[in-house]
């Protein structure tokens, strides 16, 4: 008789790469930004095509689609394991951070050319100005909880302690914006300071040694 009891399974080997703690204060600054984004970018679409209902839904539904677009691609990035997902998410954050340079000029010029729009032409105007940016921010939290999990072999605690740093980011970032950066930059200062902070990040990671992030 077999006394040994059941076959011992090996937990996942965590990986070497980046400490988190390293980690989380670059998605904090990400969702610094992120927050600034929004905030700037409804104002200025809101401004174009008005605060009716309608436009208010069809600006936030734009929002919405991208970023969970985003995330889905963001999912589907963060299961290639032999990928590099540190220096992916300082790509995605310096193409956030060099669309965040262009935008205000950007809506302005789409604001002049749909001027008078309504409709499925506003809702299809404000998805364009907003699809790219906000494509890569919806990646960001997939590609990062799979570099997490890499490196400390829990979903949990990975999930849980990002999810909680970007937030804690957007909650300071509208407050800052609230009390003092729009009043201090106005929105194209505020956009800019937002990108600013994509760029620091974004070149702040590409810094590391994320090449020893693999297994």
């Amino acid at each position: 008789m077999d006394l040994s009891g059941p076959p011992q399974v090996d937990a996942p080997r965590p990986a070497r790469g980046i400490p988190l703690v390293v980690v989380y204060p670059v998605f904090f600054l990400s969702g610094f930004a992120a927050i600034l984004y929004q905030i700037v970018w409804q104002r200025a679409l809101f401004t174009i095509y008005g605060t009716s209902v309608e436009s208010v839904t069809v600006v936030v539904t734009a929002f919405m689609i991208g970023l969970g677009f985003g995330s889905l691609a963001g999912g589907a990035v963060s299961r290639r394991e032999d990928w590099p997902l540190l220096a992916i998410f300082g790509l995605v954050e310096l193409g956030i951070g060099a669309f965040g340079f262009l935008s205000m000029g950007l809506f302005r010029w789409v604001g002049s050319v749909t001027s008078g729009a309504a409709g499925l032409e506003i809702a299809l105007a404000a998805l364009a100005v907003v699809v790219f940016p906000t494509l890569l921010m919806g990646g960001t939290l997939p590609v990062l909880v799979a570099h997490a999990v890499r490196r400390s072999g829990n979903v949990g605690r990975s999930v849980g302690a990002l999810y909680f740093v970007n937030t804690l980011g957007s909650a300071a970032g509208a407050l800052a914006a609230a009390v003092f950066i729009l009043a201090a930059l106005g929105q194209s200062g505020s956009v800019r300071l937002a990108a600013s902070v994509n760029l620091v990040v974004g070149l702040s990671v590409l810094a590391l040694p994320w090449r020893r992030e693999g297994r």
